[in-house]
């Protein structure tokens, strides 16, 4: 997987950002924000642009362990997560396994992400720079964490 610039730029600022006072992260959040947005959307985009690079059995896959999150939140969706288990009926179980630990660690990477932002909204709301400092910590671990998922759906993906 190439670097992408965005995130090194983020994981730049946020270690800068570790040492910054309260005030200077009130002066600072807008622009701490907005590096953080653009690295996760970075990240976002190259996760879907690898598994769509997929063949269509580990898509398959895939599919099936979302429609399955779903049905846990939403017991209508059990339609969708049928027809999806269906179709990913016959999948080779090594890449059955290979595709259900990328999913692993898309949801471990999303955790990471949630607990970052819930961190800096906190630290915003008590105006702590030591709970803002965590913050930066926990972003730049959840993009390291998003950069092992995608590196893992890479190799799932078809040799050129």
């Amino acid at each position: 997987m190439r670097e992408l610039a965005v995130v090194e730029e983020a994981k730049q600022l946020m270690n800068e950002a570790s040492d910054w006072s309260v005030w200077r992260w009130l002066l600072e959040k807008r622009r701490v924000r907005a590096a953080a947005d653009r690295a996760n959307e970075a990240l976002d985009n190259l996760a879907k642009k690898v598994r769509s690079s997929w063949e269509d059995d580990a898509k398959k896959v895939y599919r099936e362990l979302e429609a399955k999150d779903a049905l846990e939140s939403n017991p209508r969706a059990r339609h969708q997560y049928e027809k999806s288990r269906e179709e990913a009926r016959h999948v080779d179980p090594k890449l059955r396994l290979a595709v259900e630990r990328v999913k692993r660690a898309d949801e471990g990477a999303w955790n990471a992400r949630m607990d970052a932002e819930q961190t800096f909204e906190d630290a915003e709301h008590q105006m702590s720079a030591s709970l803002a400092r965590q913050g930066a910590t926990k972003a730049i671990h959840c993009w390291e964490l998003r950069e092992k998922s995608i590196r893992k759906a890479e190799a799932l993906a078809p040799r050129k």
